[in-house]
């Protein structure tokens, strides 16, 4: 039966320190980032899927932090 990451977590990662919790996610992210896997997106390109998301975020966000505020007249 194979162990899923779940499970190695559940089981061994959260009973470490922050601090070693902390060193063995910068030696899994160092491994990664080293072998330059295929199924890691490298793709700087915005779909425009991801231009519609980051516009609703930032509507949302403006709209959360600016409802106190009164209104200003131009």
């Amino acid at each position: 039966m194979q162990t899923t990451a779940q499970e190695i977590y559940t089981q061994v990662v959260r009973n470490l320190s922050p601090n070693e919790r902390l060193r063995l996610a910068t030696l899994i992210l160092n491994e990664l980032v080293g072998q330059q896997l295929p199924s890691v997106d490298q793709s700087d390109t915005w779909t425009q899927e991801d231009q519609i998301d980051i516009v609703n975020f930032s509507l949302q966000y403006a709209a959360t932090t600016f409802s106190d505020m009164e209104e200003v007249e131009l």
